[in-house]
């Protein structure tokens, strides 16, 4: 890889959007399928959403789980295995967040994506939407935050400004009180490329769709994405 700043000594700095960025943050181990395999899994995903709530317990801003883990709680059931676990939140409540994370190692991903320290005190340009934190240098990335635009009472997608939600609407909660993103709209987020892991969780999550739901993503994707979408005539 060509260009960038040395990331901690066991990580490259990876550019944005590329497999290796994938790479450099996922943390899955193989899994096999069989039962004891799926309770470590389950085991860890549970961890990671237990470390993520008590990191934002007092957290003066809402915040959703996003990612497959929202998937995997629309579902009723852990569909996959996941690396780091993805939260969404507003962009104007970063400086809160880093806050929050004082005492986690952050990185940001400066457009077009080139990751770097985001130390405490810096306020975000709005063209940055995605942060990493891991608890020291030497552990391995655990949480991306996601920021996106909105406003104190409504969520608006920046891919396009006519997409929007009021925050109440977002998400809902967990049987333990976690909230997490609704399908249709972490679906909406991965419909703009979707990787072999994006579509399984579209087909997990297709048949458990409202209609309500289901009309909501495909209005979004024609908006955002074109009438072309492949995932259109199955909506």
């Amino acid at each position: 890889m060509s260009g960038g700043r040395e990331a901690p000594p066991h990580r490259r700095t990876p550019v944005l959007g590329s497999t290796s960025i994938e790479e450099a943050l996922v943390k899955d181990q193989p899994h096999d399928g069989s039962p004891s395999d799926r309770q470590a899994l389950e085991a860890q995903i549970h961890a990671l959403e237990d470390e993520v709530a008590t990191l934002l317990r007092d957290a003066p801003f809402p915040w959703w789980i996003a990612g497959g883990y929202a998937i995997d709680h629309f579902v009723g059931r852990t569909t996959r295995p996941h690396g780091d676990i993805d939260v969404l939140l507003l962009h104007h409540d970063h400086e809160e967040l880093r806050k929050l994370t004082a005492g986690w190692d952050c990185w940001v991903a400066d457009p077009p994506g080139r990751l770097r320290p985001w130390p405490l005190g810096e306020n975000l340009v709005p063209q940055i939407h995605d942060i990493w934190c891991r608890p020291n240098p030497d552990a391995p990335w655990a949480i991306q935050f996601m920021l996106d635009d909105g406003t104190a009472g409504h969520w608006q997608s920046r891919r396009n400004a006519a997409i929007t939600r009021p925050l109440v609407d977002l998400g809902a909660r967990s049987e333990t009180g976690i909230p997490y993103l609704a399908a249709e709209i972490q679906l909406f987020y991965k419909a703009k490329s979707p990787r072999p892991k994006d579509l399984l969780d579209f087909e997990a999550a297709l048949s458990l769709l409202a209609d309500e739901q289901r009309e909501w993503l495909a209005d979004a994707i024609r908006l955002a994405y074109g009438e072309g979408h492949d995932w259109l005539e199955r909506l």
